[in-house]
Order: structure tokens, then C-alpha cells, then sequence
């Protein structure tokens, strides 16, 4: 599978019947999946399944689908509103036999608001259907599209983290060769402290404690360890393709605790550069990480 990104955006168009329509759907990065629509009045029977077909085509992203519908006056066919256009000649019929107002004109009632309907207003369950089915479809067609763009910025992010990776690949091995990883360098750091300790006449329970502590804080080979161990887990997670943004925000975060702590038990300035430089790597790792699907 392909690595995707969370940032996009996708648009369809087309008419159904008198009805000209537009989906607009934009995806931005987010911790889990977060649909938010926008219908129109009268519409709301669509969400239901717009947000099973958002969850079905998405893992992570917050991501905002927008319907907008208006008439084409050329190909309206709207049907008068008997009911209320019943019921006001009802409420105005004494009015008119009293000679209070004059007998109202036709054009006047049909130009009166609600009085006409449009096609999605009807009553026609097989007209509803076929309307939502369509719309429905080119919210498909949208999605689709920002699916796209999302694949393009993967594709693009998956080039960024793998070189970044060979990066802290590169320096990890620098640091192993470095004068202060060498055990020679580590053995000298160590007898250098325990002679220290010697002098203070510490009894030999904490002189222990003290020369396993020290010894465990000279050797940074344990750290470098992990650090090829995370980059191999990473590297893994971005070959098999989203979505794996999580897990792969994890490893980020294991390979800045082991150069945090590559840079706190150096005692060489070589190796705390190294250190440093690591931090750095994996910091833009873990921008590049947060747009990982």
C-alpha cells in the first residue's frame, strides 16, 4: 500500500433535472477522523451516508464536505403548492366576499413564497431517491479526487521521512565510530570516576551501586542500538503504507528519546554534536510525520 497524506481537496459537478449541484471537500491533517458536512436545508437525510462513505474511504484527517444546490431556471419545471395555496384562499375567502380586499390575481398567488415547488421539494419518493443517489455519487467522485491528492502528498512525505531516516542512519554510525563510543574511551571515563569514588572511602555497597550507575551512563552503544532498532521499525511502517501515521509517530518519538539521551550521557564534544545533529533529523521527522495518514 501507498503512503498518504491528510491534506487536499476534491470538487463535482454536475445537473439532475432542474437542479445544478457542486460537492467541495478539503481534508487537512487531524489525530483521527473527523468528518464535518456542510447540506442544504431539506438535505439532511444525505449525512448518514456521506459520513459512511467518508469513513469507508479515510482513516485519519479532519475533513469537511460541502454541498451547495441551485436552480437552473431553464430547465425548472416547479409544481404549484395546492395546499397552501388551498389553505390561503380559505383564511382570505371572507375577506374577499366582505369587499375588504379585492379577488387576488393568479401571478399574484404564485408569487407568493412556498406557493410553487421545485422538483427536490416533491413528494415523488422515486424522484428523492434518484436525486440522493446522484448526489450521493458525485460526493463518491469528490472524494476520489482528494483521495488523490492525498496519495500525491504521500508520495512525496514517504521520499522525505526515508531520506531522513538514512540520515539518522548515517549519524548513528558516526557516533559508533566516534572516539567517545569506543570501549577504550568508555574504560578510561570509568576508571577516571571510580578513582574518584576511591578517594571518597564510600562502603562497598554504594561503591557498587555507584560503578554499575557510572558504567551504565559511560556506554551510549545501548542507545545507538535502539536508535538502528527504530529506524528499521520506521522504515518498515512507511514501506507497507497507510494508514500507520500513529505507529509511525511513535517510533519518531522513540528516536528523540534516544538521542536525548545519546546527547546527555556524552562526555565528548564530537559525540554530543552528533547528538545534537540527530535531534535535529528526527525533529523535522516528526513535522513531516504529523501529515501521515
Amino acid at each position: 500500500m501507498s503512503l498518504n497524506g491528510m491534506t487536499g481537496f476534491g470538487r463535482a459537478d454536475g445537473v439532475a433535472g432542474a437542479l445544478v449541484w457542486r460537492w467541495e471537500v478539503r481534508s487537512v491533517n487531524g489525530k483521527g477522523l473527523d468528518a464535518r458536512l456542510r447540506l442544504p436545508g431539506g438535505h439532511e437525510r444525505l449525512e448518514p451516508a456521506a459520513r459512511e462513505m467518508i469513513r469507508k474511504t479515510f482513516a485519519r484527517g479532519s475533513i469537511q464536505a460541502n454541498l451547495q444546490l441551485r436552480q437552473d431556471a431553464s430547465q425548472a419545471q416547479p409544481a404549484v403548492n395546492e395546499d397552501a395555496l388551498n389553505a390561503l384562499l380559505d383564511a382570505a375567502g371572507p375577506l374577499i366576499e366582505s369587499g375588504k380586499v379585492a379577488k387576488p390575481r393568479l401571478d399574484g398567488l404564485l408569487g407568493l413564497p412556498g406557493m410553487l415547488l421545485s422538483a427536490e421539494e416533491s413528494d415523488d419518493e422515486e424522484a428523492l431517491k434518484a436525486l440522493d443517489s446522484t448526489l450521493l455519487d458525485g460526493l463518491k467522485t469528490a472524494l476520489s479526487e482528494l483521495a488523490e491528492g492525498r496519495a500525491g502528498e504521500g508520495a512525496a512525505l514517504k521520499t522525505v521521512l526515508l531520506d531522513h531516516l538514512s540520515s539518522v542512519e548515517t549519524l548513528a554510525e558516526k557516533a559508533a565510530r566516534s572516539a567517545g563510543a569506543q570501549p577504550a574511551a568508555i574504560r578510561d571515563r570509568i576508571k577516571t570516576a571510580l578513582a574518584d569514588l576511591l578517594e571518597g572511602d564510600l562502603p562497598e555497597e554504594r561503591l557498587a551501586t555507584e560503578s554499575a550507575m557510572l558504567a551504565l551512563k559511560a556506554d551510549v552503544r545501548e542507545e545507538l542500538d535502539r536508535l538502528t532498532a527504530h529506524v528499521e521499525a520506521a522504515r518498515a511502517l512507511i514501506e507497507k503504507g497507510s494508514p500507520c501515521g500513529r505507529k509511525l509517530d511513535f517510533q519518531i518519538q522513540e528516536l528523540m528519546r534516544e538521542a536525548n539521551t545519546l546527547c546527555s550521557k556524552s562526555a565528548d564534544m564530537e559525540l554530543t554534536r552528533i547528538g545534537l545533529d540527530l535531534k535535529a533529523v528526527v525533529d523535522q521527522m516528526k513535522e513531516q510525520t504529523a501529515n501521515v495518514e
